[in-house]
């Protein structure tokens, strides 16, 4: 079978498009998915879960049936999909990047992908992932995932599967979700756009505790149309999910045509809080500056984020502990030391520790809530360091700065997690050996539409995103 490259360079939004006007079939695009994947993903390995016949026996199910007379926002015609290996499709394995659970196979979907799924979503694969989490996407059940841009290098995680895929052209859109920076940071690093939304903004799996507003599901896309058609998609209040919202009144997508940039933005390389790597500063801050050119102020602001590393490392202890603390004593052996080390530390933890974490992040909001009150974005680097090579677990020095645990270097993310926020990594340019960097653009909370608006008029700006999807490039 050959490779249909007209379809693969479709961008999410053409190929619904397509399918609603029944030009293409969700069967042409997962033939043209398939095809693809066989050319690179033995290259790539971001997705090793495939279940494609099973997929093309759904489109034909859902092509005898009679589309809406009225598309709801983000209907999605029958597109294919990734799902995430965090995220159960009924029938199919959720290994979790884990022996432990490497035969697990799910009874049923979970509140995300059955979200999508009812929204015409066709789902044919599972992205790749880390062991329970992590920003670099290997594990011992499907090995490591690699940047096509560069393929010694990461693809970043725990979404690294996902972004992966959509930069070498095997998906239009695919399922991520997000604690410390998983939607974000992989986004960076294979020159894609991922949004880590409001909590709530997307319905999250019955696995998850169900009042945590640490992690949350959010789309990824290969620019931001597209990212805004499938937040539409997902933009589903869930009876399971009790944080989850309402469909906003005016779609996502409607942000992307708002052509009014912000008045008044602000730019940190670092937050004030570690080191970043001068070549990703550099690039970010002169990115942030091309807001100039619409019209916007931008100025060296930001709030204070003072103690939010250790707030954080205390918070994802925590939830660590109440996710997986139950398999340490019989699997102990089988759990990536990392991961040993994140459940024990959560363990550990005192109620006047745990106290003062919720104390911190109470007083961080607000004091983030207070900038947002002079200022319409906030801007920073979304990783600290450029993509490194696959086979280091992370970054242990950052220039002249030892690291201390294996996720000091995403500092840039997690911190903003505990806002809340919403926070999308845009494209905004590679450095010298041609590695991608993003931009993070951070909004009040519950202000996705404000961070998708203004990333839409970036992206114009920056030029980057025709550049996908990219044949693997073995340097």
């Amino acid at each position: 079978m050959g490779v249909n490259n007209e379809l693969v360079r479709l961008t999410a939004t053409e190929a619904v498009a397509r399918l609603r006007r029944r030009e293409i079939s969700p069967l042409d695009l997962i033939d043209a998915a398939a095809a693809r994947i066989e050319v690179v993903d033995g290259k790539v390995n971001a997705l090793p879960i495939r279940f494609i016949d099973t997929a093309r026996a759904t489109a034909r199910r859902f092509m005898a049936q009679k589309p809406p007379q009225d598309p709801p926002p983000g209907w999605l015609a029958g597109l294919p999909i990734a799902a995430k290996d965090y995220n159960d499709v009924a029938g199919q394995r959720t290994t979790f990047g884990s022996p432990i659970f490497a035969d697990a196979v799910a009874p049923a979907n979970d509140h995300t992908v059955a979200t999508l799924e009812a929204i015409g979503a066709i789902f044919m694969a599972k992205s790749n992932v880390p062991e329970f989490a992590g920003s670099n996407t290997f594990n011992t059940v499907f090995g490591a995932t690699r940047n096509p841009w560069n393929l010694k290098m990461t693809a970043g995680g725990s979404s690294g599967g996902a972004a992966a895929a959509l930069a070498s052209g095997t998906q239009w859109l695919a399922m991520g979700s997000d604690l410390g920076g998983s939607l974000r940071i992989p986004a960076s690093y294979c020159s894609v756009v991922g949004l880590r939304p409001s909590v709530g903004r997307a319905p999250r799996g019955a696995g998850l505790p169900a009042f945590d507003s640490l992690w949350v599901e959010g789309p990824m896309a290969r620019n931001v149309p597209d990212l805004a058609l499938m937040l539409d998609a997902l933009s589903v209040q869930h009876p399971h999910d009790p944080l989850s919202l309402p469909a906003p009144r005016v779609p996502f997508t409607a942000a992307v045509r708002q052509r009014r940039p912000p008045r008044r933005v602000g730019f940190t390389p670092n937050m004030a809080l570690s080191n970043v790597d001068p070549e990703v500063a550099a690039i970010c801050r002169a990115a942030a500056h091309r807001f100039t050119d619409l019209g916007t102020a931008v100025e060296d602001a930001a709030p204070d984020f003072s103690n939010a590393i250790d707030t954080f490392q205390t918070l994802r202890g925590l939830l660590f502990a109440a996710l997986r603390g139950d398999l340490l004593a019989a699997e102990r052996p089988r759990i990536n030391p990392s991961i040993v080390w994140n459940i024990e530390k959560g363990l550990k933890l005192t109620a006047d520790e745990i106290i003062r974490a919720e104390r911190e992040r109470s007083a961080l909001y607000h004091r983030v809530a207070a900038f947002f009150d002079q200022y319409d974005l906030l801007m920073c680097p979304t990783v600290a360091v450029p993509p490194y090579p696959v086979e280091q677990p992370y970054p242990t020095r950052i220039g002249d700065q030892q690291l201390t645990s294996y996720i000091d270097w995403m500092f840039l993310t997690f911190v903003v997690t505990l806002t809340g926020c919403p926070a999308l990594s845009l494209p905004c340019g590679f450095t010298k050996d041609g590695l991608p960097v993003g931009l993070q653009i951070i909004g009040p909370s519950h202000a996705d539409s404000a961070v998708i608006a203004a990333a839409s008029l970036l992206e114009q700006v920056f030029g980057i995103a025709s550049r996908l999807p990219i044949d693997p490039v073995p340097a």
